[in-house]
């Protein structure tokens, strides 16, 4: 997902993630993070590593009863 997108889920601004991206790759685990062209993409595995928080869509019901 972008930085964008991936602000979006975790309530960041797209900011906080685009600087981890660029800065703070040692901190995401191998294979979450990879830049394509100019565009960074991360994983929901590199943006639970770096948050320290679940995907906030886990575990939503998405309207089902």
């Amino acid at each position: 997902m972008s930085a964008r997108e991936a602000g979006e889920i975790w309530g960041l601004s797209e900011g906080y993630v685009r600087v981890h991206m660029r800065e703070g790759r040692d901190h995401f685990p191998p294979g979450t993070i990879r830049k394509f062209g100019k565009q960074w993409v991360v994983t929901t595995r590199g943006m639970e590593s770096i948050t320290g928080r679940k995907d906030p869509r886990k575990g939503k019901n998405n309207g089902k009863k």
